[in-house]
């Protein structure tokens, strides 16, 4: 067994390397948690044979208590005293990340099962590295699949928001050109007054008209984006149907 403080060495040299993997949002991160280095450097290199390899942290069973959820997609745990072994699983729970146990086969493999339902127990047995790939790909593909699915909803909503804010000025554009129609007519009318206005008063209302016109080139701007939107609505109508009708004569 690798000695604590090589393994704690190499825990902070693979956190290092995650921060930069964490960057790259396709890559998850499988973290291992166990005093036995061999047993974490099988996997490790089990992993390498895989087509999709996740970033590493490798942690010991003292360290597991102030994990950050945020920094790992699933957690592998194997070769730790019973003691330290629900210690680490207790801290994991509040994680809500997939768990994979590895222990061997006694009966403090059931006694885990019912005290830790959310974990999946592994069996320490011929071939297990196999299964432990198996199991932990499919779990890391679902990590994904609902941070995607996740993602999706919260640009959805934004994209709600947007659109419910654009439909609004839409909706009030013609109420707000009568009213700024209303605000340049009338600065117009006292400006072509002579001397109905003091110099600073004169000024005072040349700004109003002046910030009045450029709202009213604002609202034409809305307006020429309604046009092009609506332009390119109708051209992707007509697209998808040419590719109905293609995809139906080739058919």
């Amino acid at each position: 067994m690798r000695p604590l403080m090589d393994l704690r060495r190499t825990t902070e040299r693979c956190s290092h390397a995650m921060g930069t993997a964490r960057t790259n949002l396709d890559q998850p991160t499988a973290l291992i948690i166990s005093d036995d280095s061999e047993f974490s450097r099988a996997i490790t290199a089990r992993w390498q044979t895989e087509r999709n390899l996740p970033a590493f942290t490798l942690v010991s069973g003292d360290l597991c208590q102030a994990l950050d959820p945020d920094t790992f997609d699933l957690a592998v745990v194997g070769t730790l005293q019973p003691t330290v072994l629900a210690s680490a699983l207790k801290a994991l729970e509040s994680a809500g990340k997939p768990v994979l146990v590895v222990c061997e086969a006694n009966p403090s493999t059931q006694a885990i099962r019912e005290k830790h339902p959310t974990a999946l127990v592994l069996r320490q047995d011929e071939g297990w590295l196999d299964s432990l790939m198996l199991v932990a790909s499919e779990a890391l593909r679902r990590c994904q699949a609902v941070a995607r699915a996740r993602q999706a909803e919260q640009a959805n909503k934004t994209l709600e928001r947007e659109a419910t804010l654009g439909r609004y000025v839409l909706e009030m554009r013609h109420t707000m050109n009568n009213a700024l129609t209303s605000v340049l007519g009338n600065s117009e009318l006292l400006l072509i007054e002579p001397g109905s206005l003091s110099a600073a008063g004169r000024s005072q209302l040349e700004t109003i008209r002046n910030m009045a016109v450029r709202l009213h080139e604002i609202l034409q701007r809305f307006s020429s984006i309604e046009k092009e939107m609506s332009v390119i609505e109708k051209q992707a109508k007509k697209d998808a149907t040419i590719r109905s009708h293609t995809a139906a004569a080739a058919n």
